[in-house]
């Protein structure tokens, strides 16, 4: 019998529980209804999403930079090292810089600038009141002109929570850092540390008390969220071909995984141990990797089921003093950072670095892992990782450490180390990134223009 036809938003109801399906290829072309199923739009194609990793107090370059003449001929240094194996899926740059980070007048405080411009390019204004400004972040751009198309607009996450205000950084507000996604100028968007929340988020209902009724009687009878959907799961699985039966399982098995880890993962009671200025919240999970990886693969939940096709991510907030016991290092990270070129403290700072480089693995794999269309997930994604400070002990803003993942849905030549002229904006980078997920834009903050050495 061939495979029949459905809408790429088709989904799977039950009490309280909406769950988005992935890409399937039965999804590639438009369909009829299928019987007892929900559906949105059809599209004829994999979407392109977009992701922005955001790392703290910059990176120790000498560790970071690889080393060679050519484009392709090149070679990653140890912080890299951990997503070697994905070189021909990524491009490094250099000569990137974020000119709104400076302090143009403004004296200390390079942390929240930092993390104020990073996606918004601009120069936020010295403030630790509530008359606060900075700018639209590129995130938000991208909500705005492509979030109708899906459940939820964006999803910013994070390990420690978002201020509400008070004083930071040489008399910048908390606001500006402990937060990258901005929807205006004086609106920044909080993030979700919660993995359990964001799970909730993503799969319940616009109907609060049925998703109250819902979780607690998941949580009363020790149910997943699969059990209330398995009765229009069977009915879709007859009718696809055996490759989208594979891809079907598969998914309903990641979410399946994610329901046990939440439920089994030690919760976090204090963070007094991590020395930090912005410590992690009481009840999320207690080992800070755990928490990284399950707020990562909500993302890849989300973008696998096109529930947002944006999203944002702070390892930590701005100037992060947390320790890193796992790895043997006592001291604190932004401590670390102001290295004053000791040997000693650069071979710690290093290896945080690329630590943090080894969470993004995980998410980079999880990517690569889930076929879609002619390639992969991954191959559909934008992923940039970084920081707004390059040499964390001088506070510098230009050459910054900047990597990007996947290939745009094909649009983007990746496998190169790609030098671009000193000074260039990292807003080039997001005028072009802009393009490429259907919001395109004449410029964007500080922009000069797009980076077309991207290619595509």
């Amino acid at each position: 019998m061939p495979q029949a036809k459905i809408s790429r938003r088709t989904v799977l109801r039950g009490m309280g529980t909406v769950l988005a399906l992935p890409w399937l290829e039965a999804m590639s072309s438009p369909a009829p209804l299928i019987a007892n199923l929900t559906r949105r739009a059809t599209v004829a194609k994999p979407p392109v999403r977009m992701a922005f990793l955001y790392v703290p107090n910059g990176m120790h370059m000498p560790d970071w930079m690889p080393q060679g003449q050519g484009d392709r001929e090149f070679e990653m240094q140890s912080i890299m090292k951990p997503i070697e194996a994905f070189r021909e899926k990524l491009n490094i740059f250099s000569g990137l810089s974020l000119r709104g980070a400076q302090a143009l007048g403004d004296g200390g405080g390079d942390h929240a600038r930092s993390v104020a411009s990073f996606l918004t390019g601009a120069h936020p204004k010295k403030t630790d009141g509530a008359d606060i400004r900075n700018g639209i972040s590129v995130d938000q751009v991208a909500a705005d002109r492509i979030g109708h198309l899906t459940k939820l607009k964006s999803l910013e996450l994070g390990t420690e929570g978002s201020s509400t205000g008070g004083k930071c950084d040489s008399g910048y507000s908390c606001l500006y850092t402990s937060n990258i996604s901005w929807r205006t100028d004086t609106s920044p968007l909080s993030k979700e540390v919660n993995p359990a929340s964001v799970f909730e988020r993503m799969f319940g209902t616009a109907n609060d008390a049925e998703g109250v009724r819902s979780l607690a009687k998941r949580d009363a009878n020790r149910k997943s969220i699969l059990d209330f959907v398995q009765s229009e799961a069977k009915s879709l699985r007859h009718d696809l071909g055996a490759q989208d039966r594979r891809k079907l399982d598969e998914y309903l098995y990641a979410v399946r995984d994610i329901e046990r880890r939440l439920q089994t993962s030690e919760k976090l009671e204090n963070s007094e141990e991590d020395f930090s200025d912005y410590p992690r919240p009481v009840g999320v999970p207690a080992e800070y990797a755990e928490h990284v990886k399950l707020l990562f693969d909500m993302m890849v939940l989300a973008f696998q089921t096109d529930t947002t096709r944006v999203s944002s991510f702070m390892y930590t907030n701005a100037g992060s003093n947390r320790s890193y016991r796992n790895l043997s290092i006592k001291e604190g990270h932004h401590n670390l950072s102001h290295h004053k070129n000791a040997p000693d403290l650069q071979e710690k700072i290093s290896k945080i670095n690329q630590y943090h480089v080894s969470l993004a693995h995980h998410l980079i794999a999880k990517l690569d892992s889930i076929k879609e269309g002619d390639g992969t997930l991954l191959d559909n994604c934008m992923v940039m990782y970084g920081s707004g400070i390059a040499d964390g002990n001088s506070h510098a803003h230009d050459n910054l450490p900047i990597m990007m993942f996947g290939s745009g849905g094909g649009s983007i030549n990746t496998g190169r180390f790609i030098r671009c002229r000193n000074g260039t904006p990292l807003t080039n980078l997001y005028t072009s990134m802009l393009d490429r997920i259907g919001a395109p834009v004449e410029t964007f903050s500080d922009s000069s223009g797009t980076l077309e050495e991207l290619g595509g």
